[in-house]
Formats: C-alpha cells, structure tokens, sequence
C-alpha cells in the first residue's frame, strides 16, 4: 500500500492484486495468513475488501487477478468436486500446458462448474468491491478432451459460454482484462486482451523453459512480436494489453532492450502496465516509463507487418520493425481518410496493410467508421503545433545493423481533393528530423516525391541500431516564417505534452521583439528540454555560428525574473537558385522544469 502515492504521481489510473494473494488456484476466498489476515470481527476475512477500499481512497480503480476456470491439484476444490475437472481422452485430468506449473482446467459445460465460477467472480466485484478484474488462463474452460459433461459442446461454444459466465456475474460497468483466451470468442466480452506472450526478464526464453518454444513462452522478444501483429486489433476489438514494461535493474534486460519494449508499448497505443517497486527503480529507468505515459490510445499502423521476413536477418521471422503515427492540429486532415496512387510500384505494405486493417473496423462503445480515416492512426495536439509524421525503427537482430524506412511512407499527411497526392508542396525547405530517443536534431532536405518516384522510394531514413535497439524520429515540414515546436525528451510524441503554442510577431507587441509562449501539461513532476525553431525572417542571426551564443533569451513563467540564453543547435540551410547557400532559421534547445505542484506558470516559457 505504501507505493500507492508514486502510483499517484505516475498518474496510474488503476492498482490491480496480482496472483499470489490465495492460498491455492480455485480456492478465491482461502488467503494467505501472513500476507492478507483477517480484519474484521464478524467471522470473515476482510482483506480484500479492506485493499479494494484502500485503492479506491487513492483515487485509483481497485483490480484483481483471477483465474476462475482453473484450480490447482492440492486445492479444496480439486478434493470437493472431481468431477468439475476435465479429462482427456485417455481418462486422465487433461494437460493444463503451462510451462510454469500443472493446474487442471474446469468443464465449463457443467452448469456447477458455471455457477461456481459465477460466484467468485460476483463476490470479488459486489462483495469486495472490484471493478476491474484480470481473468487468466481463460483457455483452461475449453481444454482438449472428450471427459466433459456435455460433449455436445464445441470447444469455441463452451468458450464462448464461459466468458459471457463471467460477464453476466460482473455486470456491464466492470472492466475486465482477458488473459490466456483464444481471441474469437472474447469479441464483445471483454474490454482489454492479453495480445502477446508474457514478457519475461530475458530477451529469449531462459532456462529451464524449452529455448526452442520462443514463440510462447515468456520472454521480451514473444512480447514484442505478438504486440506488433495484433497491433491492428486494439480499440476495435478492444484495448490491446502487451504485458507489463519491466523497468527494474534485477532483470537480464539491457536500456536499449527497455526502450524498445517502451517504444512498442506507446506506438501501439493500448495499454501501460508497471509491476515494479517503484521505490526501487533508478532515474533511467523510470524516466523510460514517464515519457510515454500518458498513452494516447492512438495504434500507430505496422508498415511491415506483411513483409517482415527479413527484420531479424532470419527467413520468416514475421517480426515487423516500422510502426507510423501521425500528430496533427487540423481536424480536416484527421477526418480524411487515407488515398494511394494506383501505381504498382506503390502496392507495398502500407496498401496491404490497410486492406487488411478493413476487414476489423469495430471500436468498442464507438460508432463504425471507415477504418481509412487518418484519426485511427492520428494524435491530436493542440493548435500551432501543425502536422508531423513519428515512425518508429527498430533492430530485432543480435547484430548491430543499419536500418531503414522509405521517405515515402512516412512523409506526413496533408489535405487533399484529388487522388493525386502531391507531396512536393508540403516543405521546399525540408523537414525536421528529430530522434527522441537520443534526443538529436538534424535537418533533412526536401524530395521530389512526384516527379521521380524511384528516386525518393531511394530516399530513405537511415540509421545504425544495436542489437535489440529502437529509435523514434518525427518528420515535419519546415516552415519559412512561423516558429515550430520540433520536439522534446518529455513526452515520445513530441507534441501531446503540449497545451498551448502561440506566436506574437514583433509589430503585435512592439517593433523591437517577438514572443513565442510555449505552456506544457502539468499533470505531473518532469524536467527535460524542448526543441523549436525559429525562422531568421523574424529574428536575423544569419551571421552566427550554429554553436553560437544568441541574443535569445526566455524564462519560466512561474520565474519571471530569471532569465535563461537559449542553445542553438543547427542551423538550417536552403540553396538558391544561383546555387549559393543561405541561413533560414535555427534549431534552439531550451530547459524546462515542471513542478506538477498547481503553482501559478508552472510549465509555462515565454521565448
């Protein structure tokens, strides 16, 4: 209970009792002694009740893991009632199939069975007061075996019947979070559903599970791939869950093996899950969780997911490592819905993908709609932030390699009335290219996309990753006179930390200074940098070196009297037509602190 308040400030939404709490599976009223005793002087335990409330005074949703097909072999219940316990066809009790333990799963076909499960789950929202329940090892209802009280029953029916069971014991307005359960019957039942394998403290299956079953068994590297896959279910089927993001030092796991699950984890938009002591996370590692909470229930689209051979160097590896999303101010652009050419050479994954992505267009408690419209793969941000386009490129391989994305299927979205695109007119002057990540900035220069389509199918994003490693770069047009918001460490988006943006020419204020003010969410304690540009056509400096210092200054609202010089950190080029090079603008870097306390300015530079 005592971490209840880092969870606060994280902005943690909901605090979920894990397994471990019972005494044995199927038992969901015998707790452990030691660890939840008993509260109360009316005969009853009261633990649970009393943890539930605890959570709820936290201003956090109270959850609880159960597994309410499934009991152990030394459980009561196993003793009580035998014969709830399906067996195969040899007459045996049927093999659970769980690399962690044998447990034996209950016949969902007999209606006691039925009730029986019904109970404990009624008992642990109306009794105890739980409104989001983790049910796992959902698959334990339906296994294999002709032992069963009505054989009559397909396995797909009996595992339909088995979730809407627990549906109709937890009513409509409960959460609940599938977990080991064949995906088709759950559609429509649960809200949330575990998409990948468990995450595991190594990046393959580690001894003693059988290294040549990593496709199942618990590992980074099944997470990853499943949550990549499945990515195009989430928010239409339900909210995707990938597992918990592992953060803590006592893993095998490396920064950039974090990273990348985080990366995976804020790309695909479904849900964050932390199971670390927090108190005991260093400053690195909880960092990596700060900058992609909040999620923006966005699903970003897998550009590879067909053509994902060669990801890992390794024939057939089905492990895609390009995942796009686009950040936008305009509403038209959002509402649009995504054309391509007809041209062959432009039949690639994208076009696969997206016929694919027709064929699931449902989003709970959504009305339909077409699953072309950019607002599926689109961040909304506040005004005067424009639009960019965030991909994300990873190297799944045990190598180092260079990795790359085709401009073209990142170029960032814009408004149109015709089915030519033309993306020649978004930036003569090129784009701002920023890695989050390593946080750098490097100018990019504009391509004629339409005029010569295999020269900018060649024009590529290219970088050099570490085994295991992920980067994030935001693409945006560069424009000719109004500052930008390039990008921060704050926040993976570069943008949805943002609440305001605004620019004040110098003839709105007075002649001798304009104001740029930029306001950023302070729902939380955070610090880092921003990154904006400012176009020299409002303040000349063409003169100065990219490192030198400028005659910029800019404080915090919450400090007035403080003045801070900003730190250019490029300056961008553009040719002329006569071939000589002139300085449009410069990339400034400038610090902020975030005090998430309510304090007046907090958040809050005035450039």
């Amino acid at each position: 209970l005592g971490d209840f308040n880092r969870q606060k400030k994280m902005g943690s939404e909901v605090a979920v009792v894990d397994d471990g709490y019972i005494t044995a599976w199927g038992d969901w009223d015998s707790f452990k002694p030691k660890s939840f005793p008993s509260t109360g002087n009316n005969g009853l335990n009261n633990s649970m009740r009393d943890i539930a409330s605890e959570i709820s005074k936290n201003e956090m949703k109270p959850g609880l893991w159960m597994a309410p097909y499934a009991c152990d072999k030394f459980s009561k219940l196993a003793k009580l009632h035998p014969e709830w316990i399906i067996k195969n066809d040899a007459g045996r009790y049927a093999n659970s199939s769980n690399c962690g333990k044998f447990f034996y799963g209950l016949d969902a076909t007999n209606p006691e069975v039925l009730d029986y499960a019904y109970r404990c789950v009624h008992r642990a929202v109306h009794q105890w007061g739980y409104r989001l329940l983790k049910l796992d090892f959902l698959y334990a209802a339906c296994l294999e075996g002709n032992g069963k009280y009505n054989p009559s029953m397909t396995r797909a029916e009996v595992m339909s019947t088995a979730l809407r069971n627990l549906r109709n014991a937890a009513g409509p307005n409960v959460e609940l979070i599938g977990c080991g359960c064949p995906l088709g019957p759950a559609v429509g039942v649960v809200d949330s559903m575990r998409v990948s394998a468990d995450v595991g403290p190594t990046w393959y299956p580690a001894l003693p599970l059988p290294w040549w079953d990593e496709g199942t068994l618990p590992s980074l590297r099944a997470m990853v791939r499943n949550s990549l896959t499945r990515a195009s279910l989430s928010h239409r089927w339900w909210h995707n869950d990938p597992d918990c993001l592992l953060l803590g030092r006592t893993t095998s796991l490396n920064d950039n093996e974090v990273r990348s699950a985080a990366t995976v984890v804020a790309m695909t938009g479904g849900m964050l899950l932390l199971s670390d002591d927090l108190s005991m996370l260093d400053s690195s590692r909880l960092r990596v969780a700060q900058v992609v909470y909040p999620l923006t229930g966005v699903t970003g689209m897998v550009l590879d997911v067909h053509n994902a051979n060669a990801a890992e160097g390794i024939a057939g590896s089905g492990f895609p490592s390009l995942v796009r999303l686009w950040c936008s101010d305009d509403k038209d652009i959002m509402n649009q819905a995504m054309i391509y050419e007809g041209n062959d050479e432009r039949e690639d994954s994208i076009s696969q993908t997206l016929r694919n992505s027709f064929l699931a267009s449902f989003r709970p408690n959504k009305p339909w709609s077409d699953p072309r419209m950019r607002s599926r793969n689109c961040v909304p941000v506040c005004d005067g932030l424009g639009t960019w386009s965030i991909a994300s490129i990873s190297n799944w391989s045990n190598n180092e390699r260079i990795v790359s994305i085709p401009l073209t299927s990142i170029m960032p979205p814009m408004k149109y009335d015709v089915d030519v695109i033309d993306h020649n007119d978004q930036s003569s002057l090129g784009y701002h290219l920023f890695s989050f990540w390593s946080s750098t900035y490097v100018w990019f220069p504009s391509t004629d996309v339409n005029n010569d389509l295999k020269s900018a199918k060649d024009n590529k994003i290219s970088m050099k990753l570490k085994p295991h490693e992920s980067e994030i770069v935001h693409l945006k047009p560069v424009s000719q006179s109004t500052p930008q918001y390039v990008g921060s460490d704050i926040h993976f988006t570069c943008g949805f930390e943002v609440s305001s943006f605004t620019f004040t020419p110098a003839s709105k204020i007075d002649k001798s200074r304009s104001e740029v003010v930029v306001s950023l969410k302070t729902n939380e304690e955070r610090n880092g940098f921003i990154f904006l540009y400012i176009p020299d056509s409002i303040c000349t400096m063409s003169s100065l070196s990219p490192t030198s210092t400028i005659p910029l200054t800019y404080f915090h609202q919450n400090d007035p009297l403080t003045e801070f010089q900003a730190e250019v950190v490029s300056k961008l080029p553009h040719v002329r037509s006569d071939g000589s090079v002139e300085y449009i603008g410069k990339v400034l870097k400038l610090a902020i602190n975030i005090h998430g306390d309510g304090r007046q300015g907090d958040g809050r530079i005035v450039l």
